[in-house]
């Protein structure tokens, strides 16, 4: 009798040696036949995953699974709340084809799985080998509740922006110093879980989003712990709490942080003065990505799925649209899912556009934006690529810097360059001082100091300028 389910299997000639012992014994019957041609292909299935992405267990449907916001849980066709970790935009709903009656999929790199946001029916979704880079799998922590004492600080002084004058022919140490968290994924005031954006202050006091400690962390030079400036009072959605904040700058006029609360959907604002124990709402209703200020306090925001960036005057909370604003595209005046921003002195904007894999400048007043760099082919980690840019910072020559989460490396672009340069990193993931896993927000210090966030080893690290 033939294996009624294993037909598509004979096609593709999956699983026939593996299962040819079980294959044999079950022909005869028809019913336990079935069964097992439905288990080798789920089994088959998460061998596959396993090897190329990650699982994700007990999570809802596009439950965020990653340190990378735009991934989401997709259930496994077939399976009982067994999910693959994966980057939502890789493919858009009209590219997809539905999965065959048996939920498997021929095309090299896909796997089946629920996506009801596109279509009832289950779809083969692209799961590449990059994977596990583009999407670095959450290990949560038990957060606990810490009564803090805020830091005292003075009034900031200087412009709004630290832009360094940097060399052009500049080097930085290859090997990192950690200079924020580095004891591993917890809550203490020594550790990090899942940080995101940062900011460097004039002082060299860094400050950053603790994206799952759901806080705001301030570390001084030479300090062995941090201390809580916002939040730190677990996740909630009163004033004097966070939850998963993304980014912080500093509003040196007011002394003051504002802070993407992306999972509160606001951007607030938190005093620095000793005493203070809660925020204040500047926007409202808006999954905030990533935040800039430039020298005249116009505040930037980035916010996931929208495909614009917005400029506000503090107190504003309409905004005007600086940068696309024209749908999802990739069209030069058109943006998809963008999310880190940096706005030079002259109100240049330079945005991550993340599903069209590139870094867009945007002049002052411009109705199209300029490529500055892209990645053309995940696979190939060649500096004429720029893949899966999470982290921006250019310089007073117009020096493009970024993280390239998916190559783990920070590049340089010079204007105009068709290729870059890898000042740090690029040497495989890890734990290692001139490694990372999952970089995303970069900043400098008035010398030339870099600082990298190393989102999923839970640190920041500086790599001085030689």
């Amino acid at each position: 009798m033939r294996c009624h389910c294993c037909v598509s299997f004979q096609r593709k000639r999956c699983l026939q040696k593996q299962f040819a012992i079980s294959y044999s014994f079950y022909a005869g019957h028809t019913g336990l036949n079935l069964f097992f041609c439905q288990m080798s292909s789920f089994l088959f299935s998460v061998l596959i995953i396993q090897v190329k992405s990650q699982i994700c267990n007990g999570m809802a449907q596009y439950d965020r699974c990653s340190a990378n916001a735009g991934c989401a849980c997709l259930h496994i066709a077939g399976a009982i709340n067994v999910g693959i970790c994966s980057y939502l935009s890789l493919a858009r709903c009209a590219e997809l084809v539905n999965c065959d009656h048996n939920n498997v999929c021929y095309e090299p790199e896909h796997t089946c799985v629920h996506h009801p946001q596109c279509q009832s029916a289950p779809v083969c979704f692209p799961v590449p080998i990059f994977n596990r880079q583009l999407c670095p799998l959450l290990t949560m922590t038990n957060a606990t509740t810490t009564t803090t004492t805020r830091p005292t600080t003075t009034t900031a002084r200087g412009p709004q922006l630290v832009i360094p004058n940097i060399p052009a022919n500049a080097k930085w140490a290859q090997y990192g110093m950690t200079v924020a968290g580095g004891e591993g994924n917890g809550n203490a005031t020594n550790q990090l879980s899942y940080p995101a954006g940062l900011f460097v202050d004039d002082d060299q006091t860094v400050l950053i989003a603790d994206s799952w400690n759901n806080r705001i962390m301030q570390w001084k030079p030479g300090d062995k712990n941090g201390q809580v400036v916002a939040g730190g009072n677990g996740p909630g959605e009163r004033l004097d709490q966070l939850k998963n904040p993304t980014d912080v700058l500093i509003d040196k006029e007011t002394d003051s942080l504002i802070i993407c609360d992306s999972s509160n959907l606001r951007v607030v604002r938190w005093s620095r003065r000793s005493g203070t124990i809660q925020g204040e709402i500047l926007i409202d209703n808006i999954l905030c990505a990533n935040l800039a200020m430039d020298d005249q306090r116009y505040l930037y925001v980035t916010a996931y799925f929208i495909p614009e960036v917005k400029q506000y005057r503090l107190g504003d909370k309409n905004g005007t649209v600086v940068a696309g604003g024209n749908g999802n595209g990739a069209g030069l005046n058109q943006l998809y899912y963008p999310t880190y921003v940096f706005v030079d002195r002259q109100q240049n904007v330079y945005v991550s556009d993340s599903n069209n894999s590139r870094v867009m400048q945007w002049n002052k007043g411009a109705k199209e934006g300029i490529i500055v760099a892209e990645c053309h082919d995940w696979m190939n980690n060649a500096t004429t690529q720029l893949c899966g840019s999470t982290g921006l910072f250019v310089d007073t020559l117009g020096t493009l810097y970024a993280a390239d989460s998916v190559h783990v490396r920070i590049m340089s672009w010079t204007q105009g360059a068709q290729q870059g340069t890898v000042i740090v990193g690029g040497n495989g993931e890890g734990s290692g001082a001139n490694q990372f896993i999952y970089p995303t927000g970069l900043s400098f210090d008035r010398h030339g100091n870099l600082y990298v966030v190393d989102q999923s080893n839970h640190r920041v690290q500086r790599f001085s300028i030689e």
